[in-house]
């Protein structure tokens, strides 16, 4: 199935990406690194460990490789870690290997992209499109169902904005400070619900829907995925049903997509822009499972000639002339997808204003279904389903009845140890992995050796990683016990193995990494070597050279040594380091620096 059946089908799963705003912003600045993956935050990089590593195992993980943590988003398990910008591929390509880790990704950065020179149109023409008017006749929206902007902030002061504001957070600086740092958030949260029917102004689409700023976009006009990921959960946690995300950017990224599944399973349903690049690539995180994928539409029902098409496309919206809310407290008006999404995001909070009872899949089924169809018949990758219709979905939403109460789930989940075999002999580190299937859905898998506790797995596929290297030779049984979202448990056989471990000789050379000067410095005066080492068992010995003459040589893991610079040649300098283990391993680093 493909991803244009939003709700019907299942979506692709999208893996990791890079983000664009989709608006104007002209001669960018980026604090960040560039290569095939795109542009992310120099020295960082975000991880996932595996289901049974536990917090010391990972820190030891970490810190063998000079990396510390900066941060974590507890609800999808992702950890924010900062490297010396030098070893960052290094560290990564290591840490893709090790057994313990789930995922390995750059923090990747979103920025803005370059807004299209369209025609303007008097005034609100988008809203009677929409059926906006014959839709308020049967809901305006409700003080119970805000809508969160995950954009720059909004203007607290903004006569159409002000009084529906509520508190949000700031993951640029961790404070509650949501002032709009750029413009744009105010711009996208006036379309979606600015104050109504108040002779002043402009009307947004859900009149009676708070709006919550989340701010991740910086003045500079970037956000990492990170943060964009922490805002998701947050809004998940605070119980918001609809969040939209005027972001977009042609990579993907398992963080946000983590984050979206967690939100999904929470009952909030994601909107997000198709981007301004007149390209049928997929661009995210609108083509991510469990996203609405909103492409612009002008006054005539035609594609805005700058919006983003394709079959991953769900919905379209008017996103070309929107009279909106200015940063400041004027009007102007924008161009762009980041406009179209915001106003099938309102429709959105009307649908869930006038029936609380839908479930995130019927009010994104309800807003496709009432589209009006526009292009080919049915579905087509410029329109997706049609351009939203808010009456026919409002119609729609008040005229469907709760759905009965389902039977009670008995049945119980049905799990098993798939691996290693009944009676096998294991030594080392293996992976027990585990089956588990049941009538509605596992919710997680918890693993047991001898009867007491390992680790827990909320995802398929439910493996384990065990290490038996320290543990006394003989006879270990294995279990599992799976929960489905009933509360029904199954158990699992049980399966007994024999551990047996030969001692091996160390053959593992020391890791050493020359943290400083970087690789490629240009250098004039005094400056400080230092280089790291670490070892599975441990660091005995370390050597410094310069140009092959050794300068120091000690016992210890680390050197800091002062290099006079003004007294070497003109030229090409190599710096090297050795470390050695108590097994003879040896580790080496160089790098190459210019007088």
């Amino acid at each position: 199935m493909k991803k244009r059946n939003l709700f019907v089908q299942s979506f692709v799963f999208t893996l990791s990406f890079i983000m664009v705003i989709c608006f104007a912003v002209a001669n960018i600045t980026w604090a960040g690194n560039e290569n095939e993956n795109g542009r992310h935050v120099r020295g960082e990089l975000l991880i996932k460990s595996k289901a049974g590593t536990s917090k010391n195992k990972m820190q030891g993980i970490l810190a063998r490789h000079g990396a510390v943590t900066a941060g974590e988003i507890e609800q999808i398990n992702v950890k924010r870690i900062r490297v010396p910008d030098h070893a960052l591929e290094k560290v990564k390509a290591a840490l893709e290997k090790n057994p313990h880790i789930s995922f390995v990704e750059y923090n990747g950065i979103a920025e803005g992209a370059a807004e299209p020179n369209d025609e303007r149109y008097p005034s609100q023409w988008h809203l009677p499109k929409i059926s906006a008017p014959d839709g308020w006749d049967m809901c305006t929206g409700s003080d119970t169902t805000p809508i969160a902007i995950i954009d720059s902030g909004v203007d607290p002061t903004h006569p159409d904005l002000s009084d529906k504001l509520l508190g949000g957070y700031n993951f640029l600086e961790n404070n509650t400070d949501t002032h709009d740092v750029r413009g744009h958030g105010t711009a996208v949260a006036g379309t979606a619900a600015a104050i109504s029917n108040n002779v002043a102004g402009v009307a947004g689409v859900a009149w009676g829907n708070p709006i919550m700023p989340l701010v991740v976009l910086n003045a500079d006009n970037w956000a990492s995925y990170y943060d964009i990921a922490r805002a998701i959960t947050y809004a998940a946690d605070h119980g918001i049903r609809v969040i939209n995300i005027s972001i977009g950017g042609s990579s993907s990224s398992s963080t946000m997509q983590n984050a979206i599944n967690y939100a999904w399973t929470k009952g909030t349903l994601v909107f997000a822009c198709a981007m301004n690049n007149a390209t049928s690539t997929p661009y995210y995180p609108a083509a991510c499972e469990h996203v609405v994928a909103v492409s612009a539409t002008t006054s005539s029902d035609t594609r805005a000639s700058f919006s983003n098409y394709g079959a991953w496309i769900d919905i379209a919206a008017p996103g070309a002339s929107i009279l909106t809310t200015n940063r400041g407290g004027g009007y102007s008006y924008w161009n762009g997808t980041s406009f179209a999404s915001p106003i099938a995001a309102g429709l959105a909070g009307l649908i869930i204003s006038a029936n609380p009872d839908l479930t995130n899949t019927q009010v994104g089924e309800i807003i496709m279904q009432n589209a009006d169809d526009l292009g080919d018949p049915g579905f087509d990758q410029y329109y997706g389903y049609g351009r939203v219709n808010a009456c026919a979905s409002l119609a729609a939403a008040i005229g469907t009845a709760p759905e009965p109460e389902p039977e009670p789930d008995i049945t119980d989940p049905l799990v098993s140890i798939t691996s290693p075999d009944e009676g096998s002999t294991v030594s080392s580190s293996i992976t027990v992995r585990v089956s588990a299937t049941d009538n509605v859905g596992v919710e997680r898998v918890e693993f047991y050796i001898d009867g007491a506790f390992f680790g827990t797995s909320a995802t398929e596929p439910h493996n384990f990683y065990w290490n038996t290297n320290d543990l006394p030779e003989g006879y270990y049984e294995l279990s599992a016990t799976a929960y489905d979202t009933s509360g029904n448990i199954g158990h699992s056989n049980s399966v007994t193995v024999y551990v047996h471990n030969q001692q091996e000789q160390d053959s593992t050379p020391p890791v050493v990494s020359i943290t400083s000067p970087d690789d490629g410095a240009h250098l004039s005066k005094l400056v400080k070597i230092t280089v790291l080492a670490s070892d599975n068992i441990g660091v005995t010995r370390m050597q410094l050279y310069v140009d092959g003459l050794l300068m120091v040589d000690k016992q210890a893991s680390a050197i800091s040594w002062p290099w006079n610079v003004k007294k070497a040649s003109n030229g090409e300098h190599i710096i090297s380091s050795k470390a050695y283990d108590a097994a003879g391993n040896v580790g080496t680093d160089s790098i190459t620096v210019y007088k």
